[in-house]
């Protein structure tokens, strides 16, 4: 993969042209293969409605703290509601944020449902005397956005009124990889029989980061949010919230969104003005062997003097109950995308781990908010907790130092160097496979023992030779 060193911008307006859109889905393709980030420009978003919920997500922390307090996250088994400053984790450090989740407003499912599904269910909105025309603002924005995300692999043409507009599409995802324009269709069918019913569930964070004089944190940058890659898909927000793509509205001047590069350095994602920010999810990464990238990125808090950050990402949903399908990618494809980057963020989509999408899904919420999981989750809280401490008193393997002293280069545990093996009779063996019943901590330790002993290039030689 090459290393890149700006964020590309992808205008709309070329993909509704048929003698542009050709040259359009090679920049797609281009973003796709070798950043997994990009702009989009020309979307019609009305501008009056990006205003108000702008407006509208200022003034919700500026709301009482009893009343934010009162929408806390921990009062629901649905990870949607309040998070308080420092309340969230990414990485195993403190993210200096504070933020509102919400999402398609959906009942609850029964409780003799998959336990996933709990996922889904109702908001937690203020009140309407305190914040006027909150709640109304908020739907309308994400149902406009549901309306963009669900087409982000193909061209369509929707009606709004007497108004024709033009959304970049999921099928054009499909269709820059030579994928079918429907590939993605069974990540987005029904949840099936369910109390919360049939209609997906996006998801919407409100977030502040407070600048360091606010924390009264010393220095240049502290960790608003740290490295991690798009999942439930995650932009700007926790590492568990986007399965296909997600949309950032950045909001100005702050220039705080940085992405990490194949060599490990960060470039700078500023806002610009009448665009989207749009990362492709770690889901997305995984259902399509790597093909397309999951970059990771992270935010750092304004710094003194520069007031506080708001950010307002959109994540799209996806059916939980859908199971991990790799994608049939064409081999001309593939060949552009041999080498996937690998850093020190923890992979969270394992398909040999999670057989359905919801599955990993609660699992990496529960690990961001733990507050949650010790109230309706306790017992994968555990089994996190198991991991992570097995992981803090296992040894680096075969771990190469770095030798230039960068400090923005990716750390932690690393893989084996180049391992050649001249002949081999059989596989290696990672130990018994725990299988799909098996607990969260087998698994994790099995796959972790196979990405250990799977050697980056191995070279058969004939028995002649």
């Amino acid at each position: 993969m090459s290393s890149f060193t700006e964020v590309p911008i992808l205008d709309l307006a070329l993909a509704r042209n048929p003698d542009t859109k050709p040259a359009f889905l090679e920049d797609l393709k281009h973003a796709l293969l070798q950043i997994g980030f990009l702009y989009i420009k020309n979307t019609a978003i009305d501008e009056k409605l990006i205003e108000d919920v702008v407006r509208l997500c200022k003034a919700f922390f500026d709301l009482p703290e009893e009343e934010k307090l009162r929408l806390e996250m921990k009062n629901s088994p649905h990870f949607l509601g309040y998070s308080r400053l420092g309340n969230e984790i990414t990485k195993y450090a403190v993210d200096y944020r504070e933020q509102i989740d919400l999402a398609t407003e959906l009942p609850a499912p029964s409780a003799d449902e998959p336990r996933y599904r709990k996922l889904r269910g109702p908001n937690q909105w203020p009140n309407e005397e305190l914040i006027p025309g909150f709640r109304k603002t908020i739907e309308e924005y994400i149902a406009r956005m549901t309306d963009l995300s669900t087409e982000f692999t193909s061209l369509v043409r929707l009606l709004y009124g007497n108004e024709v507009t033009y959304w970049l599409t999921v099928t054009q995802i499909a269709e820059a990889i030579g994928l079918p324009t429907n590939a993605f269709e069974r990540f987005f069918e029904g949840i099936g029989e369910s109390e919360s019913g049939t209609k997906r569930q996006d998801k919407l964070k409100l977030v502040k980061y407070p600048d360091l004089e606010e924390l009264g944190v010393e220095g240049e940058s502290a960790q608003g949010v740290g490295p991690h890659k798009g999942m439930e898909l995650s932009l700007d927000g926790s590492p568990a919230d986007s399965m296909l793509s997600s949309y950032l509205l950045q909001v100005p001047p702050h220039k705080s969104l940085q992405v990490q590069n194949a060599e490990g350095t960060w470039i700078s994602c500023p806002p610009i003005d009448g665009t989207f920010v749009v990362a492709m999810g770690q889901g997305l990464e995984a259902i399509t062997g790597g093909v397309v990238a999951s970059t990771t990125h992270r935010v750092l808090s304004p710094a003194t003097d520069e007031g506080p950050r708001f950010s307002i990402p959109f994540f799209q949903g996806v059916s939980y109950d859908a199971k991990f399908e790799s994608m049939d990618v064409p081999e001309d494809v593939r060949k552009l995308k041999r080498e996937v980057v690998r850093n020190d963020v923890e992979m969270t989509f394992k398909k040999e781990m999670f057989e359905k999408l919801g599955e990993a899904t609660l699992t990496n919420r529960v690990k961001s908010h733990t507050d949650v999981g010790e109230k309706y989750y306790p017992d994968i809280l555990d089994s996190i907790k198991a991991l992570q401490l097995q992981e803090q008193q296992s040894s680096p393997i075969l771990a190469v130092p770095s030798t230039d002293g960068a400090d923005d280069k990716p750390k932690g545990r690393k893989r084996a160097p180049t391992i050649v093996i001249d002949k081999i009779e059989a596989p290696p063996s990672y130990g018994e496979d725990p299988g799909p019943d098996g607990s969260l901590l087998r698994k994790e330790a099995y796959e972790k023992r196979k990405m250990d002993a799977k050697p980056d290039e191995v070279r058969y030689h004939s028995d002649t030779e």
